[in-house]
């Protein structure tokens, strides 16, 4: 029988431990719910395979009972977990995509992208790239019936956030045909940079010298914590991202608040022509709308990105009454 060591070689306690011996021990994250049909919201949910032999695959959530006459925009979405940990089938993910999809009324492609340090970055993000070409390709049934590929909307959750993020600046170089981003919602994005800002290097677990290192980790060949992946203010292309809306939501006890708030005015410096709107929540730390969805700043939350995801509803719908013969006297800047 095999002797494991007990000997670490990295310690990221709380989400996970490498051990000399190969071992790799996940600390978090690591339980599964099966896919349903939700009995609080009637939200149903399916597992499918993207690419079987790289073992990517995803969870789909679709409305109770949607329109078949109406399409709905899609989110494809991307979970957090430090790069490291956690997984599209889990119940904290389980449930927050039920709500929102509930409150927001669209489909959603929760992407179980692999995870480091067995596949580190870039892996996530071509996994994530890969999600969002199989959306474009337009062959899965609950897709091809009901999403519209005219509203597709990326969003995710601390490191899910910044691969929403990475995704949005390759669609933007590359041009996806057929397929239409219409904005990206970042919640507490897993932001970085060399330099402290703010209260960043007070945290009590998640201090700055661990997540430099959490980084580093999970991205073996990255040019330090201003590599353009983590510190989207040093990158020189910045302005082409993918999209004209962009949605942050940032807290302030949480550890990235200032990434978050730096990414604005990065943004608005970098010459994008675009809408970005950063809410910053008081009282609440990071992600506080996974973990307590239910509570008054997580339902606060759904319903403003509910809205953000039918931003362009209204507006369809007055130019379908105006051609047909029909006044309206709604604003297109209105929700």
């Amino acid at each position: 029988m095999a002797v494991t060591s007990t000997e670490l070689l990295h310690d990221f306690f709380p989400l996970i431990r490498e051990y000399k011996d190969g071992r790799v021990e996940r600390l978090a994250g690591n339980l599964f719910i099966p896919a349903s049909t939700d009995p609080e919201t009637g939200v149903q949910s399916k597992d499918i395979q993207i690419e079987p032999e790289i073992n990517l695959s995803a969870r789909l959530y679709l409305p109770e009972k949607p329109d078949p006459t109406q399409k709905l925009p899609i989110l494809v979405y991307f979970h957090g977990g430090g790069f490291v940990v956690e997984s599209a089938f889990s119940p904290l993910y389980h449930k927050h995509l039920n709500l929102l999809v509930a409150e927001a009324n669209v489909l959603v492609v929760s992407v179980n992208y692999r995870l480091a340090p067995e596949h580190p970055l870039p892996i996530a993000y071509e996994d994530s790239w890969l999600a969002l070409k199989w959306v474009h390709q337009n062959k899965e049934e609950w897709i091809g019936k009901h999403a519209d590929l005219d509203r597709v909307y990326l969003g995710g959750d601390s490191p899910g956030g910044n691969i929403a993020h990475n995704i949005a600046m390759r669609a933007g170089k590359e041009k996806l045909q057929g397929i239409k981003l219409c904005g990206v919602v970042l919640n507490c994005p897993f932001f970085w940079g060399k330099d402290v800002i703010g209260n960043e290097a007070k945290h009590a677990v998640f201090s700055k010298s661990y997540l430099d290192k959490l980084w580093l980790y999970a991205c073996p060949g990255a040019v330090g914590c201003d590599d353009p992946r983590i510190n989207p203010g040093m990158d020189p292309d910045l302005s082409s991202i993918g999209c004209k809306r962009v949605l942050v939501y940032v807290a302030e006890k949480d550890v990235f608040r200032e990434r978050g708030l730096y990414f604005e005015e990065a943004l608005k410096k970098s010459g994008w022509g675009g809408e970005v709107e950063v809410v910053d929540v008081e009282g609440e730390d990071h992600i506080f709308s996974v973990f307590s969805p239910c509570g008054e700043s997580g339902m606060a939350m759904l319903k403003k990105v509910a809205d953000f995801l039918n931003w362009e509803v209204p507006v369809i719908v007055a130019d379908i009454l105006q051609l047909r013969g029909f006044t309206s006297t709604r604003s297109r800047d209105e929700p």
